[in-house]
């Protein structure tokens, strides 16, 4: 696998870069800093990036089928109208738990778009546990909440038949699959399909490529896992020059290229000097398998 080429494309330094998205309507990759408050888009036509700033810690972004983005914000589900850098509210979640906000969210492919919460963080992976819970935002604008006592609600992915959906509450250090429906949107059977390693810390943002195989992304440990989710085995580990590696997804033309982003919250001087592209987003080349197109909201 020497073709493997990584290349940092948006090296800002983002404190917590997440959520990767291809919108191959504007050649760009989507992604946010949660941290830093902002949605960006990355032109692989002009090499530039644009940012939006918004009033709350921003977890995810996807596409609209009407066109524009819809984003978690806070505790809110939103639309966010590029053109104008204006957010509307959605829906609301966890009301009443104050020191909430959203983590990683990515659409079904019915078009519901699933987003799962947790407590505000006091250091990197540090926080009040069992406060998070997953829900689905559905296309006529109502909420459905699947289950609580979630740490830190992360990344999520269907099955290429649609009927298992897979998901990460990273600190169970635990890839779990659910059965599936994709007419009601409803989820059940947990189970375990792959715990990680020590060295591979822990599991972040994730997403399938088309032979069904599972990409994760792993906070700490510096590389993506690709994993079998039929058998529980590990395949292949790409490793970043990064150790933060926060989330991933496929794309350019024909979804071949993978990028990760990253996150440097946390980090002494000392560490960022040895790692100067912390907190930038990156494109992997030459993994040999293609990704699937991100769904986009239906409502």
């Amino acid at each position: 696998m020497s073709s493997v080429k990584i290349e940092c494309i948006a090296s800002e330094g983002y404190g917590i870069g997440e959520s990767p998205v291809w919108d191959a309507k504007e050649s760009a990759l989507l992604y946010v800093d949660i941290t830093g408050r902002k949605v960006c888009r990355w032109s692989s036509v002009t090499k530039q990036v644009q940012a939006i700033s918004v009033d709350a810690p921003v977890s995810s972004v996807a596409l609209r089928k009407s066109g524009d983005y819809v984003i978690t914000l806070g505790t809110r589900f939103a639309a966010l109208n590029w053109k104008e850098q204006l957010v509307t509210t959605i829906a609301h979640v966890d009301k009443d738990k104050s020191n909430n906000r959203f983590n990683d969210g990515k659409v079904d492919p019915a078009g519901r778009y699933f987003a799962g919460t947790m407590a505000e963080e006091i250091r990197p992976a540090v926080l009040e546990r069992h406060q998070g819970s997953l829900y689905t935002l559905f296309t006529d604008l109502s909420v459905v909440k699947h289950f609580d006592q979630v740490d830190i609600s992360n990344g999520l992915d269907w099955s290429l038949d649609h009927k298992t959906f897979f998901y990460i509450d990273s600190l169970s250090y635990s890839v779990d699959a659910f059965d599936y429906d994709l007419q009601t949107g409803k989820i059940g059977n947990r189970r375990s399909i792959y715990k990680l390693e020590k060295e591979e810390s822990i599991p972040d943002g994730m997403c399938i490529d088309t032979e069904g195989k599972l990409w994760v992304a792993c906070y700490d440990g510096g590389r993506v896992l690709r994993l079998d989710p039929e058998t529980g085995k590990r395949l292949q580990t790409v490793k970043l020059p990064v150790d933060k590696t926060t989330s991933c997804c496929f794309g350019g033309k024909d979804y071949s290229e993978m990028y990760v982003t990253s996150a440097s919250v946390g980090m002494d001087k000392e560490w960022l000097s040895r790692q100067p592209q912390a907190g930038g987003v990156f494109k992997i080349t030459g993994l040999g398998v293609k990704g699937v197109p991100p769904h986009p909201f239906a409502g």
